[in-house]
This record gives C-alpha cells, sequence and structure tokens, in this order.
C-alpha cells in the first residue's frame, strides 16, 4: 500500500547556469507521477559544488514509495542525512573544508505535502491569488531579517546574501527543518534556487504563477531572472495541484 495523492499533479522545471557563471552548480527533481519534487544549489565558491547538488538530488531520487506522509518525510531526512555523511567523506577525501549544496523538497501524499529543507533554496505557494514563501531562509541576512536589523527590501541586496547557515555537506551534523499542509484545488507550488528569488520579486513571481501556461511557468521565470542580469545559476520548479472531484469542476448545465 503506497500513500497516493487524492490530487492530480503537473509540474515543469528548468535550470540555467546564468549569464556569468560557466558551470550550473544547481539540480532539480521533477516527478509529479511519485509526487516528489527538489531543488539543490551547491555552494557557490566551493570546491565542485555541481557534485554535492547532483549527489543531493540522486539521493531523493532513491526515496521509498511512501506507505504515509510521516514515513515520506522521515526516508528524505535519512536520504538527506546519508548525502551529508558522503559529502563530509568526499571533501575529506579532496582535502578541502566542505563540499556543500542547498536543498528544498516538496512530497505529495494523499490530501497534504510535507516540505523539508536546508540553506536558502526556497518553496513558495501561490494559492487564491497570493504568494507566501513557506520556506524560512538559513541565512545570516534571515536572522537579521528576524531581529528587525534589516528589512525585506534591504535584505535583497545585502553584501551578506549569499552567506548561509546550513547546507547539505557543511557540518558533520545536519540540521533540517520540516513542515506540512493541507492541499487546496489550484495550488501552485515553487521550488526555486536564489538566482531567482534574489532577481525577481514576489510580485513578479505571483503574476508569472497566475497567468502562464503551467507548462511555461517555469522557463518563464527563468528567462526572467535571466533579463535581470542572470548573475547566479537559475532553477525554478513549477508544481500544481488539481483535485479532478472538487465540486466547482461540474461545468455541465443542460437546458431544463
Amino acid at each position: 500500500m503506497t500513500c497516493a495523492s487524492q490530487f492530480r499533479w503537473t509540474s515543469s522545471a528548468r535550470s540555467d547556469a546564468g549569464r556569468v557563471r560557466e558551470i550550473n552548480e544547481d539540480a532539480c527533481l521533477d516527478q509529479p507521477e511519485l509526487g516528489r519534487w527538489a531543488v539543490a544549489d551547491g555552494m557557490g565558491g566551493h570546491a565542485v559544488g555541481d557534485v554535492a547538488s547532483g549527489l543531493v538530488i540522486e539521493a531523493l531520487r532513491q526515496l521509498d514509495s511512501p506507505v504515509s506522509m510521516k514515513t515520506f518525510v522521515a526516508d528524505a531526512h535519512a536520504r538527506l542525512q546519508s548525502a551529508n555523511r558522503q559529502l563530509r567523506q568526499e571533501a575529506a577525501r579532496r582535502q578541502v573544508q566542505r563540499i556543500g549544496s542547498t536543498v528544498v523538497v516538496l512530497l505529495a501524499c494523499d490530501r497534504f505535502c510535507a516540505y523539508v529543507w536546508a540553506g536558502d533554496s526556497r518553496l513558495y505557494l501561490a494559492r487564491h491569488g497570493s504568494l507566501r514563501q513557506l520556506t524560512r531562509d538559513h541565512s545570516q541576512v534571515e536572522a537579521l531579517k528576524s531581529l528587525g536589523v534589516l528589512t525585506d527590501a534591504q535584505a535583497r541586496h545585502h553584501p551578506a546574501q549569499h552567506m548561509i547557515t546550513r547546507a547539505v555537506g557543511a557540518t558533520d551534523l545536519l540540521e533540517l527543518d520540516d513542515d506540512a499542509l493541507e492541499v487546496t484545488d489550484g495550488d501552485i507550488f515553487l521550488l526555486c534556487s536564489d538566482g531567482l528569488s534574489n532577481e525577481v520579486s514576489d510580485e513578479e513571481i505571483l503574476a508569472v504563477l497566475t497567468t502562464a501556461a503551467h507548462e511555461n511557468a517555469s522557463g518563464e521565470l527563468v528567462d526572467l531572472a535571466l533579463s535581470r542580469g542572470g548573475r547566479d545559476n537559475i532553477t525554478a520548479v513549477v508544481v500544481r495541484a488539481e483535485d479532478p472531484n472538487a465540486s466547482d469542476k461540474t461545468l455541465l448545465n443542460p437546458s431544463p
């Protein structure tokens, strides 16, 4: 028995190296048929960030078919802890301080979605015409925002905006956060690396998510970030939930 979702899931994904960096150190997972999606961003400036993000995504690709949301989340934690150990071992073998990657994971099961993350890759939810950031960045800038030292606008261009406080492979002990929510018909989720969120405003993200053809949304968001300079690798995974049993799906109105 597996934990099947009652929703019909569709998704699109795009990743681009950007206009400045030669190597794309981002990686993503897009498996709507299995109810799992992820974005990983290899730590810029560290050795082989593309290896780190690739290893994280491959670990998540090996997730077992879940019997419940609890087991699904537990499995994701276990796979990421294993990836953390592998990256620590690889860093030691290469004699470098760390090889690391951020990660954000979205998992669908029954009527719910859970999400797990470390670092500043983000998960957003567009619902009923508004956009909400579900994850909380593990970064120095976010810590300053929580203390009231920085506003959102100041944080966007702060010199420390790329300094994260958690990542897979960064330390021997990996700290992950997770949460869950009940899904509503028409919900649209966005998983992205900071190469997108640093270049594109929340208002612009919402506009694309709610107006673009679903299969084009991830590409349009990446193109928008590229048009702003594409100073970092850019990855977007856009996920839509449709409830085939929703009451407002009945459109037939025969004449009496």
